[in-house]
């Protein structure tokens, strides 16, 4: 007989779970998204469980736009395009068009995983492009992610890339915690967060230096990232990129990594995670927020043309 017995998705989709070097990382087909890496038990994502939703979008990859754009509204050849309105509270479209889209896996082993989804023509995005997200635990146990859009119209299409995880340092009090991102500008943002200019860091936002979470509660996107040399782009990486960090008081740190396609890290520090005082994303970013009518970090690709963003998350501990 047949097994008729319908199979209940969890609510995130599929998962693929990594292991190698004591790393797991688990990847939810739900947005691509990373819902847990850890190091020898330390967990260093703010994870969720497999029958949840990413809160506070935890992990989520974002494409063709990072962010928001006002009002949902940009112009294309002097044509005014509508993307819906997905975060209510402030009219705007938030964190591109495949936050409640599953992936499908086109390669998956046991060290690795490729997922991949379409961007349909729709109004607000008339162009058909496919978001390809390739996680692998390296040989040292650090994660690597590539994201490459591929643009399948007959036409030249514009996009950001990013992704938004949290990070977190296993039991370690998230109040014990210092963030160093090496940039020196700050997008200043009016009140439904879309940029209004860029600026020098201030005291208030400069975190060069390291500053503890608690005196830096904040929803802000950096630029003037300094560039490292082949050593800061990741294991492995020889791109030239840069890393921010959180580090605890015993000298342990976990770290964002990224190559020099990310122009962008978005820092949102946050009372209001599920279970958590304070939880802390930095999301690397191809352009900000507003990008679309900005033309700030904007990028087209030609028809058949692919991009590629790379970045992922080291821990020394």
């Amino acid at each position: 007989m047949t097994d008729t017995t319908p199979v209940v998705p969890a609510a995130s989709g599929p998962q693929f779970t990594l292991r190698r070097a004591g790393a797991t990382a688990i990847v939810a087909s739900l947005a691509a998204g990373l819902r847990h890496y850890d190091r020898g038990g330390v967990a260093l994502v703010e994870g969720y469980g497999s029958g949840e939703t990413a809160p506070g979008a935890a992990g989520i990859t974002l494409a063709p736009f990072a962010n928001r754009v006002d009002g949902g509204r940009w112009e294309l050849d002097g044509k005014a395009q509508q993307l819906d309105i997905t975060e209510v509270a402030r009219n705007n479209a938030i964190h591109g068009l495949l936050r409640n889209t599953g992936y499908t896996a086109l390669e998956s082993s046991g060290q690795h995983v490729v997922l991949e989804a379409a961007i349909y023509p729709q109004h607000g995005y008339p162009f058909l492009a496919r978001h390809r997200v390739r996680y692998e635990l390296t040989a040292g146990g650090a994660l690597r992610v590539d994201q490459t859009l591929t643009n399948d119209s007959p036409r030249r299409a514009p996009f950001v890339l990013g992704a938004h995880p949290y990070f977190r340092l296993g039991d370690t009090a998230p109040e014990e915690l210092r963030i160093t991102v090496d940039a020196a500008s700050y997008l200043a943002a009016n009140d439904r967060m879309i940029p209004t200019a860029t600026l020098p860091v201030d005291a208030a936002h400069d975190l060069r230096r390291g500053r503890l979470l608690p005196e830096v509660v904040m929803d802000t996107a950096f630029t003037g990232l300094a560039l490292g040399g082949p050593s800061l782009g990741g294991p492995g990486a020889d791109d030239g990129g840069t890393r921010h960090t959180l580090q605890a008081p015993d000298g342990r740190s976990v770290s964002l990594w990224h190559d020099r396609s990310v122009a962008f890290v978005h820092v949102f520090i946050t009372p209001d995670f599920p279970g958590r005082p304070l939880a802390v994303a930095m999301e690397p970013m191809t352009g900000p927020a507003n990008a679309f009518n900005s033309g700030d970090g904007l990028r087209w690709l030609e028809p058949g043309e692919s991009f590629t963003m790379r970045w992922g998350i080291d821990a020394e501990l």
